[in-house]
This record gives C-alpha cells, sequence and structure tokens, in this order.
C-alpha cells in the first residue's frame, strides 16, 4: 500500500500550481473563447457584455485563483530556499513571471481601462461614442491580456516542471 506524505512544500508547491493552472486557464479560455467572441458583437452589445462580466467576474473565488498565484508561488520559492538553488531559483522565475506578466499588465492596464468602460452609461451615448470607446479598450485590453495569459502559461509550465524535478533524487 502506498501511502501519500505530503510535506508543507510539496503542498504548498501543489496549491501553486494548482491555483496558476486555474489562472492560466481562464485567462487562455477568455483570450481564445470570450473576447473572440466579443469581438462579434457590434459596439453596444460588445460594450454591454463586458461591462456585464467585468462586474460579475469580481467575486471571492476568483480573487483567489487570480491572485493567489504570485502570493503562493513566493511562499513556495521561501520554502525550498535552502533545499535546492536550482529549485529555488526555478520558483523565483514563476513567481515573477506572474507578478510582473499577470498582475502587473492586470493592474497597470486592464483594470484602469476597465474602469474606463465601468464609467460609461451607455444608455446615454451615441452610437459613434459607442464605437469610439470600443476603439479606445478593445485593442488594448487584448494586448494586456495576451501578456496575461503567455505568462500564466509559463508560470504554469515552470511550475509542472518544478513538481517533477522535486522527485529527482539530489535536487
Amino acid at each position: 500500500m502506498t501511502t501519500l506524505n505530503l510535506s508543507v512544500q510539496s503542498t504548498s508547491l501543489l496549491v501553486a500550481t494548482l491555483l496558476t493552472g486555474l489562472s492560466a486557464g481562464i485567462l487562455f479560455t477568455w483570450a481564445n473563447a470570450v473576447t473572440t467572441g466579443l469581438a462579434r458583437l457590434d459596439a453596444f452589445g460588445y460594450l454591454r457584455a463586458f461591462q456585464q462580466m467585468n462586474r460579475t467576474i469580481l467575486n471571492p473565488a476568483f480573487f483567489i485563483v487570480f491572485v493567489g498565484p504570485g502570493f503562493v508561488s513566493l511562499v513556495v520559492a521561501f520554502l525550498y530556499r535552502s533545499q535546492s538553488n536550482l529549485l529555488f531559483v526555478l520558483l523565483l522565475i514563476a513567481a515573477a513571471l506572474y507578478f510582473l506578466g499577470v498582475l502587473l499588465p492586470t493592474g497597470a492596464g486592464n483594470i484602469p481601462l476597465n474602469n474606463i468602460l465601468e464609467k460609461a452609461d451607455l444608455a446615454k451615448i451615441s452610437l459613434q461614442d459607442a464605437q469610439s470607446l470600443r476603439t479606445q479598450f478593445e485593442v488594448r485590453w487584448n494586448n494586456f491580456h495576451l501578456i496575461r495569459t503567455i505568462c500564466a502559461t509559463l508560470s504554469f509550465g515552470l511550475l509542472l516542471l518544478i513538481t517533477q524535478l522535486t522527485k529527482q533524487p539530489g535536487i
């Protein structure tokens, strides 16, 4: 019979990997299906749908999955700091990818754009203003989002590699 012996290190690595994978999956799905579907809508439909999704996604489960990976990855790096220089450096890279490539673009790019969109009273603007708002918003938001998607995926892949490396003797 095999026994499961999870240390604080391995449990925290598992949690970081799971949260990062969930976040990467959300970002990939958004990039692959949501924004491409929204792109097919007219200006008002696009803006209304985006406003509603922005309001809906702000919930505790999303915050845990979205913000958690960066912080948990730092904790994991700290826990592995004395075990292996290689693991420590790879964990720091995974955390940096998430912080700099996901959380930073979100705070510096996507959220300010979302706030501009949230302030728009779509019931009171003209079609021309709606088209202008969409033009100001869509490409910039998608560019920031592409950075987030790539970096979350790279961070997740690196964490998967690290989980395998922890099983190697001498590492």
